[in-house]
């Protein structure tokens, strides 16, 4: 069997294994009565404010498949279309490698509707690149508005340089909507071919990415005391850090490596109260999505079973 299989699954069991023994480094003098004192400490409000923004970010994750089937000109239903993102979304960010694991579910999902396999090819590659896009842009606007942020996992960096990053990051957002109102040609790579998008669909992808991840980062606020508190613009720029470094980590669901990152960007918070609102960011966003995901593809290859049956 070829070892290439093998080569992000190690690499996101050696990130799990490095960052929960930084993480074991950090929280040794922790104890669960201080955990348990921190979630009781969180407001029935605040809860419910956490649970609405899972629901807005997962609206707005649809809204990624949504508008890559709008460049693609290919018309799926909309409920069909929430039901492939959650699931390909509740299933990539728990197992890890989210660009290959969500490339499956969505091929099989989206070929039982028509679309080619290199369609697909281009849908997930769309998603992902509005996901890059979103990122990009909330980080630039962070750095301008708040380039203090850096100090919090860097002390070389000066204010200045943060800040001109962060122009640098909308500057790159601006050639990409340049490059759409302008119409540059399609790129060839291959048996695939990866057009520009339309302004329309640009001007969806602005809004739509962002928005999954000021959500996203919402969770984890609303979960967060009010002592040390830092706001929510901070949070947001801790947000995108350590979710950025989960993805790339590969380790599944950014085990470790999402507390680690905001252990570290919060040093002024309780370390207990800080680790109970990412254990409520889990089971918001990962572990109730991932069992209600696994439900619906039973019942989606039952569906598909009992078609090819006839």
């Amino acid at each position: 069997m070829s070892l290439k299989k093998y080569i992000w699954p190690v690499i996101g069991l050696a990130a799990v294994v490095f960052s929960i023994w930084l993480l074991y480094r950090e929280l040794r003098g922790l104890s669960l009565d201080d955990m348990i004192a921190s979630f009781r400490a969180i407001p029935l409000h605040n809860w419910l404010l956490s649970g609405a923004a899972t629901l807005l970010a997962y609206a707005a994750l649809a809204g990624y498949d949504r508008i890559a089937l709008l460049h693609l000109r290919r018309k799926v239903p909309w409920l069909f279309i929430t039901l492939a993102s959650f699931t390909t979304y509740a299933l990539s960010h728990n197992v890890g490698a989210s660009v290959l694991s969500g490339a499956v579910v969505r091929y099989r999902a989206y070929t039982s509707r028509g679309l080619t396999g290199q369609e697909v090819g281009v849908l997930v590659a769309f998603c992902s690149f509005t996901f890059m896009l979103g990122t990009v842009l909330l980080g630039g606007i962070v750095l301008v508005f708040e380039p203090t942020i850096v100090e919090r996992f860097v002390d070389v960096l000066p204010l200045d340089a943060s800040r001109t990053t962060g122009f640098v990051l909308l500057a790159l957002v601006s050639l990409y909507v340049i490059g759409s109102m302008l119409g540059f040609r399609t790129l060839s790579l291959g048996k695939l071919e990866l057009s520009y998008p339309r302004p329309p669909v640009v001007v969806q992808q602005l809004v739509i990415g962002p928005l999954e991840l000021l959500a996203a980062a919402g969770i984890i606020y609303f979960a967060l005391p009010e002592a040390g508190n830092p706001g929510y613009f901070v949070v947001l720029g801790i947000f995108l850090v350590s979710f950025s470094a989960a993805l790339v980590s590969h380790a599944p669901g950014g085990l470790g490596v999402l507390e680690l990152v905001f252990i570290t960007g919060l040093p002024d918070m309780d370390q207990a109260d800080v680790l109970a609102a990412l254990v409520v960011f889990r089971l918001f966003y990962l572990l109730i999505p991932f069992v209600i995901a696994l439900i619906v593809i039973l019942l989606f290859e039952r569906s598909q079973f009992a078609v090819e049956e006839q």
